[in-house]
């Protein structure tokens, strides 16, 4: 406590413990010489304006307010700070839940026995899964083979019905064509769609099904039908399961190990690339005390 700040709570307390006592006195006197009572009132009136004077010429309420307020401010970006490491926690904890990719029901972009995978859930009418479509397909083609990536479905309900017929309509080219039609017709939907529900006419559909090369009246029978709307349903009903909240929703796999990064939203590609380094890093120390348990002091004890 410096000088001033001693000398201001000095003078504050004896200026305080005189109100008080004249406080008391003229309720006393009150009833003993009410004629002085004004006076008395007038006298603590004057003490306290003194004590208040006192106080803002020294800066030691100014500094007591502003220190409380920055103590509250400080209090609140802790609460904040530890209420998200508590959210991605849990969000980590929960996206472990991801089904492993599956040959023959997951679609597949690079090598399917990649070590890593990078499970997207999309919907082909949100404005950031259009940008991030490409970054996807930047970050397989830049692995030299190591990461593959899964395309599954999120069609959000603010943008159906186009994003969900958007989805029926890629597996239709899915079961007439394989993976390579699927990824034909999605590349070009993500091409041309403007995104937020109506970017891309439903009528559409069709004639963009026999551009990539498909039969145009078996892809509209299979569109009409209505037979993969419980595919895409299915895709859909896991992400509350594993904790996405929003499209596109990523999850980095390491498929040995089943270590998991969760990744929200549209990352540039060197963002991605580093929580792959962290996935990777994170696997070989899991790996190596793995290795290591069976030469530790408890073992040694067991045997």
């Amino acid at each position: 406590m410096n000088d001033t700040t001693h000398r201001t709570l000095s003078i504050t307390v004896a200026l305080l413990g005189g109100i008080w006592l004249l406080s008391l006195w003229s309720s006393w006197a009150w009833s003993e010489e009410a004629p002085k009572q004004q006076e008395h009132a007038a006298l603590v009136e004057q003490i306290t304006r003194e004590v208040i004077r006192e106080l803002k010429e020294s800066g030691q309420l100014k500094e007591e307010v502003d220190q409380g307020i920055q103590e509250y401010f400080d209090q609140q970006r802790q609460a904040r700070a530890e209420a998200r490491e508590q959210r991605a926690k849990l969000a980590q904890e929960r996206a472990k839940l991801v089904r492993p990719p599956t040959p023959g029901r997951d679609h597949f972009y690079g090598n399917p026995d990649a070590p890593i995978s990078l499970i997207e859930y999309s919907d082909f009418e949100c404005p950031f899964c259009k940008r991030f479509h490409a970054t996807a397909r930047q970050l397989v083609d830049q692995s030299n083979g190591q990461i593959n990536w899964v395309y599954r479905h999120c069609p959000l309900g603010s943008h159906n019905p186009g994003a969900q017929k958007q989805a029926e309509a890629s597996e239709c080219a899915f079961e007439l064509g394989g993976d390579s039609a699927f990824w034909r017709f999605t590349d070009a939907i993500y091409l041309r769609t403007k995104s937020g529900g109506q970017g891309f006419a439903l009528e559409g559909l069709t004639p963009l099904a026999e551009e990539i090369g498909l039969n145009k009246v078996r892809f509209q029978e299979c569109l009409d039908s209505g037979r993969h709307a419980h595919r895409v349903l299915e895709d859909f009903n896991e992400v509350a399961k594993i904790g996405i909240t929003g499209t596109p929703g990523n999850i980095l796999r390491h498929n040995a190990s089943g270590e998991v990064i969760q990744v929200s939203g549209a990352k540039p590609l060197g963002e991605l690339k580093q929580h792959v380094q962290v996935l990777v890093g994170q696997t070989q120390l899991l790996s190596q005390q793995g290795a290591a348990a069976p030469n530790s002091p408890e073992a040694r004890k067991q045997e």
